[in-house]
């Protein structure tokens, strides 16, 4: 009898091993296909949480920046500047006869020492350094011409002028560019500047006084008659007139 017919369970098992391995292959590639689809799936997924994570971060970035921006605007003990200032009122209007031909820049820095005698300067005392900065015109005043000093001859088409000397105006601070640079002071000194406010009228005046001497000794007058000269020339030969220039009348 043969081993099939002895022992019938034998070929069964032979004829389904085949099949087993079959089914076997095939349920695992269809698992590696599943994972295959579920990790396609998975990493979408997390791809979106960390753009979402990111764009978070920036918008809490953004919000931020604005915050800080605004956090001035919500400052409580904020400081507020009210002008109550009345408008100028024009007092009078002056007629000018002034050719206003040069004008020099000037800077004078003011050094003002006051000493106690007999007493330190740690107690009593002060030095101030004062840095001022201001203009002065030169200008030449034709209000004095007179007909005997303007000769003008119709038919030759010549004027002969005899000028006034140029004078200098008054010197005028620039009150931005003039200030307080330094100042040492006694105890005493400095108790007696709580109780008064300073005053510095008397630097301005110093300045004012230094910047008027510097102009008289420069070349600003002598500018102004040589400007002043050529300003009447151009405007007469343009009328067709020689002009001619007395002794300056000073």
């Amino acid at each position: 009898m043969a081993d099939n017919d002895r022992h019938p369970g034998r070929g069964r098992d032979r004829d389904h091993k085949p099949r087993r391995e079959a089914d076997g292959r095939r349920d695992a590639g269809v698992r590696r296909e599943t994972d295959g689809r579920r990790d396609a799936v998975r990493r979408p997924r997390w791809l979106g949480l960390v753009l979402a994570a990111v764009a978070g971060a920036v918008a809490l970035a953004l919000v931020g920046v604005g915050l800080v921006g605004l956090v001035p605007r919500w400052n409580p003990f904020g400081t507020e500047t009210v002008d109550r200032s009345s408008p100028a009122l024009l007092q009078s209007i002056k007629d000018l006869s002034q050719y206003h031909a040069a004008v020099g820049d000037f800077q004078v820095i003011v050094d003002v020492e006051k000493d106690v005698k007999l007493v330190p300067s740690i107690i009593a005392g002060e030095r101030s350094l004062f840095v001022a900065k201001g203009t002065v015109d030169a200008y030449v005043d034709f209000s004095g011409l007179s007909e005997d000093k303007l000769k003008v001859n119709q038919e030759a088409k010549t004027v002969e002028i005899q000028l006034p000397g140029a004078a200098l105006a008054k010197p005028n601070l620039d009150p931005e560019h003039s200030y307080l640079f330094g100042q040492q002071r006694g105890v005493v000194n400095r108790i007696n500047d709580l109780l008064s406010s300073p005053d510095q009228h008397e630097f301005y005046a110093t300045a004012e006084r230094k910047i008027a001497e510097a102009a008289e000794a420069s070349e600003l007058k002598s500018r102004a008659d040589q400007n002043t000269r050529a300003m009447l020339t151009g405007m007469m030969q343009s009328l067709g007139y020689q002009v001619s220039f007395g002794p300056d009348d000073r």
